[in-house]
């Protein structure tokens, strides 16, 4: 039976903890359809950011999502950041709570985004120790029904949150993989290939152990529902040492050494899937209606903010894309409930700011046509 909250039930608010690093403040300068845009929280934990569409709400996440690092929750190259018809540069400035001023730009007429931390270069990966991130698009609301190769990118890079070289690791498999087929197309010698395969073997156990290891540590907070992951060479790393997994592995790949025009007739981390299982109602995640399909994605998202914290100390930011789409009210409620409740700040958008009115403790904030206006804080509620 699936959990729903009592909708007489008054939404509590959790004093926030100490030393908690969380956006003061923000300002967009060329970004997106932003010409110049600031948001002060005024130490409000959520921000709820409404508006039409193309009003340039999902640019403010998109913003903040930069501020961890990588390429943001679009995936977008630097260039196609900067505002139309700007002078092809912009930036993206937050000062935090602690008073960490920490900055995204790209200047004009360069192709790679720069960062700076208190006014002082920086690299991209520092970002990552000032902020952790985590978001979710309607993009990830169909993660469960879409292709595996969407549900390997999304936990990998969940994954990765906790061990930086995951996705490195899956970038140079894939390298390795590719001249492995050169090489086997090319008629290249055995021990060539031996070496290839060696490297192979040794890279896809440790992405398979790193898959393995965020799955199991994120099902001990993720109650409503259970993570797997299942491929071969996963299989192998349950069953066996690591050594063991290798060596199995690396002489399945010499065994299969053969070519379907430029397709690699092999199996390994590349074709492995990961599931996700509804506690309550007893199913895959996949063979649930949409707003179900929502709901325990949400949960998982909020398992992993806990996961974060408990695994680094450090409280999230979880940034939410149409936040309440597909949700019926009572799942609204509960989910208001276990946001205002988690550990992060939280930021979330929507079209009708009507649905986010059980959220206490909140900055309103009205986007429209790139400019944010109409600020407002609401009532805040005793626990």
């Amino acid at each position: 039976m699936q959990r729903t909250a009592n909708p007489s039930m008054p939404v509590r608010f959790r004093p926030w903890p100490p030393n908690f690093k969380m956006i003061n403040q923000i300002t967009l300068t060329n970004f997106r359809n932003h010409l110049s845009s600031r948001i002060k929280t005024d130490g409000c934990k959520n921000i709820i950011i409404t508006g039409l569409n193309g009003a340039g709400k999902t640019a403010v996440l998109e913003a903040i999502s930069l501020l961890s690092g990588d390429k943001g929750l679009r995936n977008a190259e630097a260039q196609m950041l900067a505002r139309f018809n700007g002078d092809g540069g912009f930036s993206v400035f937050a000062t935090l709570d602690n008073d960490t001023d920490i900055c995204v730009f790209l200047n004009s007429g360069e192709t790679n985004r720069h960062a700076k931390i208190d006014n002082e270069n920086s690299v991209l990966s520092d970002l990552a120790k000032q902020l952790r991130i985590v978001w979710l698009t309607p993009k990830e609301d169909r993660i469960f029904v879409e292709s595996a190769s969407d549900r390997r990118a999304f936990f990998d890079r969940l994954a990765a949150s906790f061990e930086p070289t995951h996705i490195g690791r899956i970038a140079r498999l894939n390298k390795l993989m590719s001249e492995r087929a050169g090489a086997i197309k090319s008629g290249a010698n055995e021990k060539w290939l031996d070496v290839l395969d060696k490297q192979i073997a040794s890279t896809a156990v440790a992405i398979a152990a790193g898959r393995i290891k965020y799955a199991s540590e994120l099902n001990y907070f993720f109650k409503t529902g259970a993570v797997s992951v299942d491929g071969i060479v996963e299989k192998l790393v349950i069953e066996n040492t690591a050594l063991q997994a290798e060596n199995i592995y690396f002489e399945y790949l010499t065994k299969n050494r053969e070519l379907t025009g430029d397709k690699m007739v092999i199996d390994g981390i590349h074709k492995s899937d990961f599931g996700v299982f509804n506690n309550e109602l007893k199913l895959p995640a996949n063979i649930t209606s949409t707003g179900q399909q929502k709901s325990i994605l949400i949960d998982l998202i909020l398992a992993h903010a806990k996961l974060i914290h408990i695994k680094t100390g450090k409280k999230p930011l979880i940034l939410l894309d149409e936040a309440a789409a597909h949700l019926d009210n009572e799942a609204r409620i509960r989910l208001f409930q276990e946001l205002n409740e988690s550990e992060a700040q939280v930021w979330a958008t929507g079209l009708d700011v009507s649905v986010f009115q059980n959220i206490p403790n909140a900055l309103f904030v009205t986007c429209q046509d790139g400019c944010i206006s109409n600020i407002m804080i609401a009532e805040k509620k005793n626990a």
